[in-house]
């Protein structure tokens, strides 16, 4: 399939999906980029990938042929949030938490900044911790989380909670805040079975 024009109705919907309420409601969300798309397709499932003619013929997606659509470089831009964009751009489904428990990892407490949010996510997924939770900020699933997180959201488990949610669902886990002076050193607590809070 390939799209051409700028006011196809799947391009609007696809661009709609920059603002947060329309990721919301429709439960997707957009990735770019090589390494961050092919990261996020062995965990999450792609509803369509989006490709110029150049990045169609450089790159191979192991996905069905049907959800490959090849898109001109000016429905490219239009759909895409980056000023100079890669040629790859995939729509995915928010993956569901359901009956899925908290384990030891972060919670982002009222993140603000799209990419430290992002190099949060990356850090944990480098610590090997499985669970992320974020209570207020900004959304976790904006275009520029993605690409900050460089395909490493695809590692960990992303609660959206409130504080009380947190509370009612942490079990035995304890949670550590991150605070600037009088507190307990980090090699003096037993963090294996905690929750670490890191605020804006």
């Amino acid at each position: 399939k390939t799209i051409t024009s700028r006011q196809n109705d799947l391009i609007k919907s696809v661009d709609n999906l920059k603002k947060a309420k329309v990721r919301k409601e429709q439960q997707q969300f957009v990735a770019e980029g090589l390494r961050t798309v092919q990261s996020l397709l062995a965990h999450y499932e792609p509803i369509n990938i989006y490709l110029t003619q150049k990045a169609f013929d450089t790159h191979h997606f192991n996905i069905s042929r049907d959800l490959i659509i090849i898109v001109s470089d000016e429905v490219m831009q239009k759909i895409s949030s980056s000023k100079t964009p890669s040629g790859i751009l995939c729509v995915f489904s928010i993956p569901s938490n359901k009956g899925k428990k908290l384990t030891p990892g972060l919670v982002l407490a009222n993140i603000t900044n799209p990419g430290n949010m992002g190099t949060l996510i990356r850090t944990a997924a480098a610590m090997n911790l499985k669970t992320v939770v974020i209570i207020d900020g900004t959304d976790v699933w904006s275009p520029k989380v993605i690409q900050s997180t460089a395909g490493t959201l695809a590692c960990v488990n992303i609660f959206q909670l409130s504080w009380d949610e947190l509370i009612q669902q942490k079990r035995g886990l304890k949670l550590c805040a991150l605070i600037v002076k009088d507190g307990l050193s980090p090699d003096k607590i037993n963090l294996q079975q905690s929750l670490i809070v890191v605020g804006n």
